[in-house]
């Protein structure tokens, strides 16, 4: 946060991540180019809308992003990260995908295994996260 401006003023924005393993790999997606964090890995997902949940957010993006049904369980991680123009409060919930995945908007897709994670770029909001999922 820089001195002019003040906490009121940074956006607080809400993301749910869906973290889904299959035959010991996990579906990642490199981030576009023109949004915030482009290049780098994440868990598909994305900014839930006011008054969405977690798992409605999820069910939403995936389908707009990967063209899958989804099916959430339980919350697995979540952290709230600042960064200079904005606090994310990331949720993490344990998912598993209906169909086969599709990159609807041109991103990257991959399946990665739980000890290649951490050779990846992810956000610094992840990077516990990942820690947790490389050591399982």
């Amino acid at each position: 946060m820089s001195a002019e401006q003040s906490p009121a003023s940074v956006r607080h924005v809400v993301v749910a991540a869906a973290v889904i393993e299959r035959d010991g790999a996990f579906l990642v997606t490199r981030r576009l180019r023109g949004v915030h964090l482009e290049g780098y890995w994440e868990f598909p997902g994305g900014k839930c809308e006011p008054g969405e949940s977690h798992a409605a957010c999820l069910e939403r993006e995936i389908r707009e992003e990967l063209g899958a049904g989804l099916r959430t369980g339980p919350e697995i991680y979540a952290v709230s990260h600042p960064y200079p123009d904005r606090i994310v409060e990331l949720h993490f919930l344990q998912s598993e995908l209906m169909d086969e995945p599709r990159a609807m908007l041109g991103q990257e897709i991959r399946w990665v295994r739980r000890g290649d994670l951490a050779a990846l770029a992810f956000p610094p909001a992840d990077e516990e996260l990942i820690r947790r999922l490389s050591v399982s």
